[in-house]
Parts: C-alpha cells; structure tokens; sequence
C-alpha cells in the first residue's frame, strides 16, 4: 500500500475514500471509460471464447462483457487462459480491474484482474459485499479494490479514535456529522444518504484544515514590513509613459492602479495578475518595475526558460529604447540599465551582469533561474515579478525575495486562468487581478480537430492550409510532443506516414500505444512530403542556447516559414507574422498547454488558425477535450473544464510539489460556497487564536496537511 498508493498509516486508509460505489444488481456504464487509466467496472459476460493463432500454439481467450447496452471486450493471453475460462462464463456477473485501451478502433481491458459476485455459493466474499452499495477504490494494477476493500475492513474500528479537526462550536453549528461516523459512512454506507452526510462532514475538514493553513499564512504576511515605493512624478515611469505608441486598456490602467497602490504600503505586495494569453501583463508589470527604480529600488523579473528570459529581454529593452541605455552614450535622461542573467551566458558577461546588480548601475534585472544563485546580489531590490508561476517551485521564489534587505514586493504573473475558486484554495494568500480585454488589433483565432485516423485527407487538407498561409506572406508553428533524438527511437516510418497525410494504423504488434510523435522525425518527413518546398527548421530544449536564440531570431525576422518545434514555444515567444499552428497528437497535451500553445498564432493583424491532430477514436475522452479546446477562446471556460477533467486533488500542484494532493473530496470547481465559508470561518478562528491552541485535534490535522515545507509551499502557490 505504501509503495502503490502512498499509504503509511491507517489514518492514511480511512482517508483513502471510495472513488465511487457501485449497487448491488446495477452494471457500470462501458460506454464512459476513459482511455488509458486503470479503471473497475461491474459486468456481466455475454461470451467467451478461446481463439489460437501462430502455428495454433498461442492461444487467446475473448471475453465480452456488458452492460446491457455497451460493451467491452477482456482479452487473456497464453498460460493465463485456464482458469477465467473456466471462471467467466456467459451470464456470470463479477468486477473487473484493468486499464482501458483501444486495438481495432474498440475498447478493451487486457488480462484484468476480477472478482466473481456470485450470491449463491459460500465464496469467502459474500460478506464483504452483502451490503447494497459496493466501495469501489481508487487502486492500481497491483492492488485491486476489493483489496484495498478488505485492508479497510480490518482498520475501520480504529476510526472511533479519530481525533476531531473542526471546533465543535462549528460542527454542531453546521450541523455536520461526528469524525469517526463520517468515516464509517463513507466506506460502508448502508444507503446513498449515508454517502452524502459523510462526504459533507469530510468536505468540510478539508476546504476547512486547508484555509486555517492560508489564513495563518496571511497573518503571518501582514507582520513583514516592506520599503514603500512610490514613483517620481516626473521620472522614468513618466518619460516611459510619454512614448507609449498607445493608450492602455481599461483593464490595463485599472490592474496598474491596484499595483500601484501596493507598492505604495509598507507591507510586501503578494499579488497575482492573471490574462489572456496576449492581454498585455508583460506592459502592466513593466510598468510596475519603472516605478520601484523610479523610487529608487531595483526590480527582477524571473522567467522559466532561457528562450522567454532573452524573449523578455528583447522587448523590453525594445519598448523602453534610449531609456534602457543608462550609462551609455546616448542614454536619455532618466535611463537606467536592463541587463540579462542567464546560467549558459559567458563568464565574461555574466560577471558584468552581476556587477551591475550589486552596484545598482542596472534597475531591471532579467533572467532565469540562474538569478537566484547565492553569488548574486542585489544593491536594494524592490520587486519581484515571476512570469508563469507554475513552472517555480516556491523555494526558488523565496530564495529570490531573501535577496532584498527587507522582503521585496512580489507580483505573480500567469496566462494559466485560474478560476476563482481555485485561485481561494491555491493561491489563497494572493490578492488577485484579472485582465479581460485583448489589446486592439489582435485577432480571432479559429481551431479545428483534425481526426487523422478516422479522416485521412484531413490531414492532407491541414498541410495544404500551411502551404496556403506561407504563400500568403505568412509563417506556421507544427508541435510535437517528443524530440525525437532520445536513444531508444522507434522507427521513423510513422512520422513519414503522417506527414504524406497517411494514417498510421495501429498493428497489432504496437497494441495502439505508438510513442508521440517527435519534432525531428517530423521536420525531417515534412521537408522531404508535403512541405519540401518551404524553409522548415527545428527548435527543441535540448538544443544550445546560442542555435535556439538564432533560430528564433530567423524565424521572427521572417527567413524561415515553417518551424517545428516542442512546447518550448509554449509560453511568451511573440511573432505577429506566424498565424497557422498545426499541434500533432494533440492529445497528448492538457487543455490549458493547448490554449497556451494556440496562444501563438493571432498575434498580428491577420486572422489565426490552430489545427489539433489527433489518432483517438470519436468517442473517446480526449477527442471531448479537443472539441471544447476547439469550440471556445475563452481560457477560464477551459480551465473548468481542464479541472473537471483532471481530478481536483491536482488542482495543488501535484507537479510541483510531488506531494499527494491533501484533498480528496472536495471538488475546487463544485463546492465553491463551501470554500468560501470555509474561508470566513478560517480567517476568524486564525484571528481569535493565532497558534490553536484550544484547539489541539486542528493543530494535529494541520500538521498532518502541512508538514513544515508544504505550508511553505502552499503560500507559493
């Protein structure tokens, strides 16, 4: 249990909840599975049969399982045929574990694992599974649900010991059921109320635990002092403000105000500006670091890859012109310095970077990670602005802002929309300011998914439409998910087939689970098939700084039509001219990486056009996710719809913080009133007793929730 599904304790256990319960005498529905994960399902067989093939020595047994409408086929291989032949018999009913995948355009579970549910004869099982309401487990292909069924069987006793988190004043007041019954309910509920009452209880435990961990958090913020940093009324910010080709948006001079005002306290601002892929935050946080030099600070702007650090320092330096040029002949007036500091640049150069960050000749300091070095130093530094928060872990944040005297100012930038409520529950010690609006003369993108497998000439159509926007003047982007230089490369044949617009069918050798496609394996079929007369070149992470910086700077310059590329383009690389991105086996991407990804094309005044590749069969998940990601612009829309996708419990973070996400049945999009009030009871208990401590069954709960570096964490997001 430990090694499979992270559990080390029974309270661990009675925390792991059922994912969903099935009744007794009802069938899962087939037609919903999702592809590729490990899934249980209650069936009944309809036919089985024992196929050889080879020389007649393999031998293959086919059983289709229903649920009276769809079906599913199991498939048993070789020595493993024996006993579910003699087992699975027509009309048997019984559970089966496995992972879905797909073989012939059809759905199938390979060698699951099962349990017969046969009321009759004295199996041991018929206890475990009298009641109505069957537990069905989150569990893995090593440890099947009735398993983890029968482990909790034997710990569920101990929940009598639960110590209680909630004060009983609120409990009561709520009208929520006692720990220990709420915990029982949930794993043996003898009716569907029982479920209900339990999953509210324990609901509230988690929105609850979670919020006192933020609000302690925010007292703990609102005790640091920070350097208030207002700008001269006729310094840098002002002559910047004075060239500006445009006026700002609304949206634009109303977030500006709110940093401003920040800034102006002599506590550290912690503020999240989230926008639309394009909405201009670049602008608005520039803004931001021209008023702390203006008052005399220094600012860091912190990007996640080398690519964005140069992207952002190009055009910087482009908006501010003679205004970047402090101490250099030709410099304007209230000039100061823009320097870049990156882990692969020269040591030559990198020494003066960080020379004029200690002496304060540089006021804005750009860079990657490489900024937060213990070697570098800064003279007085204001601000902190973190582009794309969640590629950061939230060490590399706090080393940053240890650098300033006293804690910089800090303002989070991300083009992830982040809905409210998850914005409560994650970044829940963040004021928060959205940009609506899209700057004028940008354009509307359109998306299409292109359903290689099913529609061959699709396919062939979309590489046509790439030839169509290059011959029109313009430029095109074609994504893949892998390299494609890694030792243990497939055959090429596949990229070949796909680029002439072929599908590659599944065989039966590859069981549909082909390896993504690869950008090298791509440019390389692309420019020999249906591109081969365009100028296609290739960007990837793994290439040297410098032959990135030169392929980027060809491509923005226009010399090259076509660029193959991997997510690296993902986030802030700007060319108005690119307005086609064709994204191969965009299935393998999450939604919000694919309205990122899009995010690219439309940047100019031409229309754009985002076209999704993908091999999956119509009814599968994923195909639902390409048309919702097709159907609407809107990033917050999608990221709802990313969330209900996703489980919840990744909504913290699984990916930074590799800790198990500590909710479990709280649904971020689902129970937004809950978190809210949540929230207000957190805030007043936080401030009635800072350290909880006539509440010790709390302090125990938060601890568990949060050992010391995941409250850390927490705060960072």
């Amino acid at each position: 249990m430990a090694e499979h599904l992270g559990l080390h304790t029974v309270g661990d256990l009675l925390h792991h909840y059922p994912r969903r319960y099935a009744e007794r005498g009802e069938l899962t529905r087939l037609a919903d599975l999702p592809l590729d994960e490990h899934v249980t399902v209650v069936a009944q067989v309809e036919t089985a049969r024992v196929l050889t093939f080879g020389s007649g020595s393999g031998r293959r047994l086919e059983v289709v399982i229903t649920d009276g409408s769809g079906r599913l086929q199991l498939v048993f291989f070789g020595r493993g045929v024996h006993k579910p032949h003699k087992d699975l018999l027509p009309g048997t009913r019984a559970m089966f574990a496995g992972k879905v995948s797909v073989f012939n355009h059809k759905l199938q579970l390979a060698h699951p694992a099962y349990q017969l549910l046969r009321g009759d004869d004295a199996v041991e099982d018929v206890d475990s599974w009298a009641g109505a309401l069957i537990p069905i487990y989150p569990a893995t292909a090593k440890l099947e649900s009735w398993k983890v069924a029968k482990a909790v069987d034997a710990v569920l006793p101990a929940a009598d010991e639960a110590v209680d988190p909630l004060p009983e004043t609120l409990r009561a007041g709520r009208g929520l059921l006692a720990l220990p019954e709420a915990l029982r309910k949930i794993h043996r509920p003898a009716t569907k109320a029982d479920i209900e009452g339990a999953r509210a209880r324990l609901k509230w435990d988690e929105a609850f635990v979670l919020q006192v961990a933020l609000a302690r958090r925010r007292l703990a913020d609102s005790q640091l002092t920070a350097v208030p940093r207002k700008p001269a009324p006729d310094g840098l910010l002002a002559a910047f403000d004075a060239r500006l080709p445009f006026t700002l948006t609304d949206g634009q001079q109303r977030v500006c105000r709110d940093v401003f005002d920040d800034l102006a306290t002599d506590h550290p601002m912690h503020r999240l500006l989230q926008g639309e892929v394009g909405s201009g935050k670049t602008l608005v946080a520039l803004r931001a670091m021209l008023a702390v030099v203006d008052a005399g600070g220094q600012a860091a702007l912190l990007a996640p890859t080398e690519v964005l650090a140069q992207q952002h320092h190009r055009s910087i330096t482009e908006m501010m012109g003679d205004l970047a040029q402090g101490g250099m002949l030709g410099g304007a007036e209230h000039a100061t310095k823009v320097v870049l500091l990156t882990g692969s640049m020269g040591a030559a150069a990198r020494r003066q970077a960080m020379l004029d960050a200690a002496t304060a000749e540089a006021g804005l300091v750009i860079g990657t990670h490489a900024l937060i070095e213990d070697k570098v130093r800064f003279h007085d530094l204001g601000l902190v602005v973190v582009d794309e928060q969640h590629r950061f872990g939230v060490e590399q944040r706090d080393a940053l802002r240890g650098k300033g005297s006293r804690p910089p100012h800090l303002l989070v930038m991300t083009a992830t929309p982040i809905p409210r409520t998850v914005a409560m529950t994650v970044f829940g010690d963040l004021e928060t300011s959205v940009l609506d609006q899209l700057p004028a003369g940008r354009s509307p993108i359109a998306s299409h998914v292109v359903p290689a497998q099913d529609k061959p000439h699709f396919l062939e159509r979309a590489w046509e439409r790439v030839r169509e926007e290059v011959a029109g003047g313009h430029q095109a982007y074609v994504v893949c998910p892998r390299i494609g230089d890694e030792e243990d490369e497939p055959p090429a044949g596949k990229a070949r087939a796909r680029a002439k617009g072929k599908s590659a069918a599944p065989t039966e050798d590859d069981d549909a689970k082909r390896p993504p496609l690869a950008v090298l394996d791509v440019a390389a079929a692309l420019s020999s098939g249906p591109l081969s007369d365009l100028r296609v070149e290739v960007l990837h992470g793994r290439m040297p700084p410098d032959d990135k910086d030169a392929v980027m700077r060809r491509f923005a310059a226009g010399e090259t039509d076509v660029l193959v590329a991997t997510t690296v383009i993902e986030v802030g690389v700007n060319v108005p001219n690119a307005t086609a991105m064709v994204i191969m086996d965009a299935d393998r991407f999450g939604v919000s990486q694919l309205h990122q990804l899009r995010g690219r094309v439309g940047r100019g005044s031409a229309p754009g056009l985002c076209l999704l590749v993908t091999d999956m069969p119509e009814a599968s998940a994923a195909r639902a996710r390409l048309g919702a990601v097709a159907a609407t612009l809107d990033g917050f829309e999608l990221s709802r719809i990313d969330l209900e996708q996703r489980r919840e419990g990744d909504v913290l973070g699984q990916a930074q913080s590799g800790a198990r996400s500590s909710l479990r049945v709280l649904a971020v999009m689902d129970d937004e009133e809950i978190i809210a009030e949540a929230r207000d009871e957190a805030t007043a208990v936080v401030a009635a007793d800072p350290a909880l401590d006539a509440l010790p069954g709390l302090r125990t709960a938060l601890e568990a929730l949060l050992d010391e570096d995941r409250e850390q964490y927490l705060d960072k997001g």
